[in-house]
């Protein structure tokens, strides 16, 4: 281990040890593809005493992860030698910062300060949601009374629909600004994400929109609508209609989540004939592929077992979903949430649109071996965006 990198961990167990440490940032990945674009680690103290919380920033996602002071320095060991190149340490009476160079040279340089008061540690504080339950729509939606209070029986979904929009938050940050936003959320059922985006996106972000709610009930369509009507939401409005005939064109735009089955790839080819700059899906089942497989247990023994063929199903047609999408243009990821604590846990399917041509021949060969390896014939995306199999 280079002097400099092995100085740099005494310095970060010695403050943990005796309780110095402020903060530490690790920064500069080694390679500019990596998603995982900064960690910062900072002291908190939970029921189950002092850990260290390591909040990891991906390019569109964050995660929080807590570890006892030996579980830290071994993870910040593990990040240096392998992903980060810089590494800044802040303590109570002293400052770090190691440097990693391209060939392999560290260098690192302490310095006295004044002496800082000790962070606040406070875990367990209030969290700041993004939406108002005090907004009138949340009452009208029956999320909230009248006073602005959310009804102890829909504390569950409103935490669920904030949920979505922190998820949703970056993807929507990343499109150009100064410019008229124009989202479609397929299956909008009663509304309360697409109220929800349009409350974020216009007071949080200041976006100009035209944000349009699908959904085959009637009786549905004409609540929100309603709803959209007395609060005076410019640029909401909700239509009649189902995911696969709906017609959209010009959208920035395309939001599916929980559409069951194969309305997912009726969604995901509507966003890529739109031309959409974001697909957002979560996908609810996967019955099409499990049909579809026709290789047997002697090829592949997890499918002697029903619950594994299940998963092998799941995985199976989220993958095909995500390089189809990519060979047509789309830098698609597949992140898993745990929606809150004790609940299941969800997979989310993005593709943002990107600026560089796709590598089509490469990405249809994966395509078609997975397919053949399965004995798939074809996947219902393909159907749905009216292409020849793969």
């Amino acid at each position: 281990m280079d002097e400099a990198l092995l100085r740099f961990l005494e310095l970060l167990e010695e403050k943990l040890i005796n309780e110095k440490l402020v903060k530490l940032t690790l920064s500069k990945p080694r390679r500019k593809s990596d998603e995982l674009r900064n960690v910062y680690v900072k002291p908190v103290q939970l029921k189950a005493g002092k850990y260290y919380s390591f909040e990891y920033k991906y390019t569109q996602r964050h995660e929080v992860k807590n570890f006892v002071a030996g579980q830290a320095k071994e993870k910040v060991q593990q990040l240096l030698e392998t992903h980060f190149m810089q590494a800044d340490l802040f303590g109570l009476e002293t400052d770090s910062s190691l440097t990693i160079f391209s060939s392999g040279k560290m260098k690192l340089k302490t310095r006295q300060i004044e002496k800082r008061a000790a962070p606040d540690m406070q875990h367990d504080r209030q969290k700041k949601r993004l939406l108002n339950p005090a907004a009138v729509w949340w009452f009208q939606l029956g999320l909230a009374d009248r006073e602005g209070n959310i009804l102890p029986s829909m504390q569950h979904k409103f935490k669920q629909i904030n949920r979505y929009v922190e998820i949703l938050a970056p993807l929507l940050k990343s499109l150009p600004a100064g410019q008229k936003l124009h989202i479609v959320d397929m299956g909008a059922g009663k509304g309360y994400l697409t109220f929800a985006l349009h409350e974020y996106l216009t007071q949080h972000q200041s976006r100009e929109l035209e944000l349009t709610g699908v959904e085959m009930r009637t009786d549905l369509v004409s609540k929100t609508n309603h709803i959209a009507q007395a609060a005076k939401l410019e640029g909401l409005h909700f239509d009649a209609g189902s995911i696969a005939d709906y017609r959209i064109e010009n959208t920035d735009v395309l939001i599916a989540l929980h559409a069951c089955d194969t309305a997912t790839d009726d969604a995901i080819a509507a966003g890529i004939k739109a031309g959409a700059k974001l697909i957002v899906c979560a996908p609810c089942c996967h019955k099409q592929i499990r049909k579809a497989i026709s290789a047997n247990a002697m090829q592949h023994p997890a499918l002697h077992f029903g619950i594994l063929m299940e998963r092998q199903a799941e995985i199976l047609t989220d993958t095909l979903r995500a390089l189809i999408m990519e060979y047509h243009g789309y830098k698609s990821q597949i992140m898993e949430f745990v929606e809150l604590e004790h609940s299941p846990k969800n997979l989310l399917l993005t593709g943002v649109k990107s600026k560089e041509a796709p590598d089509k021949e490469t990405i249809a060969k994966r395509i078609n071996a997975l397919k053949q390896e399965y004995g798939i014939a074809e996947h219902f995306l393909e159907t749905a965006l009216g292409i020849t199999p793969f």
